[in-house]
């Protein structure tokens, strides 16, 4: 048997042999309003062999994206291989028949040659698309390095029965079939079947019986008791019973999941009728029968969203750390299945604090952007209570920019967003506050809500959902005052995101608006909050308890000086992880931010029942609601805001973060720490980032690649006064960053690099 270190070297070789032969002489990855296989169909979740373009000719009903924008917008990875690879200009066809699009006529639209290295979400120039109509486009690039590229594969793609100038589309739900890892006999005419991971889904039986009277019981669930599934799994953990009558003979036996009332609320997120109703189960338990049973015999039918399991990749050399990369890239594709980012399966609802978590982690591990888009405009449209996630709709919209370089969603939902940094609630001394009588039904309808929206901090508070008073919540003893730290903390990323939003948008004077209210609406923060004797911050106005809370959401959002720096930071490292798995999220951007790497890598990858390892410990395989049980009872075993570590690792510990919209500009910055060795894949809208780096006997070394038509600025850890950098062996010239213990190495060009730095 290999090495597991040769069998990872081995798989990220073959990944980057992929990205490179893929790139060939055309261009490819061809989106389509940031869709990529919008000329597949799909029969009830599983992929038909009929073309988008025949699907009116199906006498079954068929399932495909629908491009719902008259003007979509296209994007395309550029090919090369060569280094300082860029685009210089593109030429876009659109066809209503394949038959021009071959031969290189745009009978719907021919831009003609663009000069342009814009490669993303470029928007389409002709005449208003047509409903319920097939089009077919292709690409050709011209690069400054490799000249005129082949022309693309033409990519199809079918209009909706509903047009509007811009719609955000959306993949049907696939399912896809699965067998278990182990059929057990575990007493007298009872199996126990293992899928191995915990999933959304439906089973499906091959069973034999002798006679028509014969009868089993089907037992699902998430967890086991004893060798046998736990009947009684507590909180929201998911157990069904079904009794089944068999028929004689062989006969192959769906099990119809039975309606749930607290996920199918008015609230909730329902399946569709192609998918059918589905549980999340790891697994199966049929009692009752006592013949032998083979693997094949046993499907689960798991619905998801589509998912490239092969689009990103991570190891290093922490064991521990692995295994919580494998949770929590996996949690990400098991809590798709509803289509739009939920809570889990305890209410299937939506909330913002979830897809923003969810977002950054879905686009960490797949090179797909629909489903955040989805998720993000229902939610404009559908908010939820908690003061900070009204305000994290800007956020989302940022990220959702940052990430695809698509301005049309923040164009279309501008209004909204800038009422959702909640300026309405500003009292005289500038602070924001839900509890002075600014709540008006006025207010609430400029932010869409029916109701009244109040703080939360971090989820659960002391007290409820069955914690009863001597039992700690999750917001380490936060004191709730009229003028809250971490309210108002969201309120200063709000309006600098505004102001950057504004920007994109070429509102100059919204942008210089927004952007003077953040600068001053600092100063007021940390004049308000920071107390100069203790050294840190506050919870509110009127306390001088300090809370983990009040101090990471600061430095999260890049709000303290560097010369408090350090104080704020050892008051957070005192203080450990007094924060729930939805508030680890800003803890782990804060602990970076402030380039406290060893001490973030110790919370990822420790082991006690406040951690990640906990998960995995106590058998799930989907990041669950809290850290353990104890600390929320009512909690599910299915939670994607759990999973930060799926975009923490690549973000923060890989350091690999978009600068500038569309990726036209990455920024790596690894923050390793103690870790000896780590290799990523990290999918971008342009391509794959590879990363791999290894720091031993006084060199820090760094395989990079950097795909066509992008920049990085690259910066190395500072190890030692003194050093030597070399790119491809070519001494690079550094600069150190102030108050960061960083050297810098400017602007790489896209392509191949060996960064060496000897200390």
């Amino acid at each position: 048997m290999k090495p597991l270190n040769v069998i990872v070297s081995a798989a990220l070789l073959s990944l980057l042999c992929i990205a490179l032969h893929a790139a060939g002489r055309k261009p490819h990855g061809l989106l389509t309003d940031l869709v990529e296989h919008t000329d597949y169909t799909w029969q009830n979740g599983y992929i038909s062999n009929v073309p988008v373009w025949q699907a009116e000719d199906a006498i079954e009903a068929l399932q495909y994206v629908e491009i719902r924008s008259a003007y979509p917008s296209f994007s395309w990875i550029v090919p090369g291989e060569t280094n300082a690879t860029y685009q210089t200009s593109y030429r876009i066809i659109v066809a209503d028949n394949p038959e021009d699009a071959l031969s290189g006529k745009g009978n719907v639209w021919d831009s003609g040659v663009v000069g342009s290295s814009r490669s993303t979400s470029v928007p389409y120039g002709g005449a208003a698309l047509q409903p319920e109509k097939n089009y077919f486009w292709r690409v050709k690039t011209v690069t400054g390095t490799e000249g005129e590229s082949e022309w693309s594969n033409i990519k199809a793609f079918r209009t909706a029965a509903e047009m509007a100038g811009y719609a955000a589309c959306f993949y049907p739900l696939v399912k896809t079939l699965e067998h278990p890892v182990s059929v057990k006999n575990t007493g007298a005419s009872t199996i126990l079947v293992d899928f191995g991971k915990d999933a959304f889904a439906q089973p499906l039986l091959t069973l034999t019986s002798d006679a028509d009277k014969d009868s089993i019981i089907v037992h699902l669930g998430e967890c086991l008791s004893d060798g046998r599934i736990d009947r009684h799994p507590g909180g929201t953990i998911r157990y069904h019973r079904y009794v089944v009558g068999l028929v004689k003979g062989t006969h192959t036996y769906r099990i119809k999941i039975a309606k749930v009332r607290s996920n199918t609320g008015s609230s909730a997120i329902l399946m569709p009728g192609y998918t059918g109703e589905v549980v999340p189960f790891r697994y199966c338990e049929i009692e009752g029968y006592g013949k032998p049973t083979a693997t094949s015999a046993i499907v689960r039918e798991t619905v998801h969203y589509p998912f490239d399991g092969s689009a990103s990749f991570f190891e290093c050399s922490n064991d521990t750390l692995n295994q919580i990369w494998e949770l929590c890239k996996y949690s990400v594709k098991a809590t798709s299945f509803a289509g739009i980012y939920v809570d889990g399966d305890r209410e299937r609802t939506p909330y913002e604090a979830d897809a923003l978590i969810n977002q950054l982690c879905h686009y960490a591990v797949d090179r797909e952007y629909s489903m955040a888009r989805r998720s993000h405009e229902y939610l404009l449209e559908h908010p939820t209570w908690p003061t900070e996630w009204i305000l994290q709709a800007v956020i989302i919209a940022w990220y959702d920019y940052l990430y695809t370089g698509d301005s049309r969603s923040l164009q279309a939902n501008y209004d909204i967003l800038k009422a959702r940094t909640l300026m309405r609630l500003r009292e005289k001394n500038g602070l924001i506050s839900t509890t002075t009588g600014l709540l008006t039904p006025e207010f609430s309808e400029t932010i869409r809500f029916n109701g009244k929206i109040r703080d939360i901090v971090d989820w659960p508070h002391t007290g409820i959902l069955g914690l009863n008073k001597l039992e700690g919540g999750e917001a380490d003893g936060f004191v709730f005052s009229d003028y809250n730290a971490v309210t108002n903390a969201f309120h200063y990323e709000a309006l600098k995101l505004m102001g950057k939003i504004a920007d994109a948008l070429d509102l100059d004077g919204d942008a210089s608006y927004y952007k003077n209210e953040a600068g001053r609406f600092l100063t007021r923060f940390n004049k308000t909050f920071f107390n100069s004797r203790k050294g840190y911050y506050v919870d509110g106005d009127t306390t001088v308890h300090s809370s983990l809370h009040a101090n990471m959401f600061p430095v999260a959002f890049g709000m303290t000086p560097p010369g408090r720096m350090k104080p704020v930071t050892d008051f957070m490292q005192s203080r450990k992880m007094a924060c729930s798995v939805y508030g680890s999220q800003f803890l782990m951007d804060a602990l970076y931010e402030a380039s406290d790497a060893e001490y973030a890598l110790h919370l990822l990858t420790k082991t006690d029942d406040r951690s990640w390892y906990n998960m995995i410990r106590v058998g799930s395989t989907i990041s669950l609601e809290a850290w353990d049980n104890k600390y929320k009872p009512n909690q599910d075993w299915n939670h994607i805001w759990g999973a930060a570590p799926a975009n923490i690792i690549p973000r923060k510990l890989m350091g690999v973060e978009p600068l500038m919209p569309g990726f036209d500009r990455v920024r790596i910055k690894p923050q390793l720490a103690s870790l000896s060795r780590a290799k990523a894949v990290i999918p971008t809208i342009k391509g794959s980032i590879i990363l791999e780096i290894e720091n031993k006997d006084g060199e820090y070394r760094m395989q990079l690649t950097i795909p066509a038509n992008m920049e990085s600025e690259v910066y190395l850890p500072l190890l030692s006064k003194k050093y030597e950098v070399t790119d491809n062996g070519d001494v690079r010239k550094t600069t150190v960053v102030k108050d960061a213990p960083f050297i810098c190495l400017g602007i790489l060009p896209s392509g191949n690099h060996t960064v060496s730095m000897k200390y």
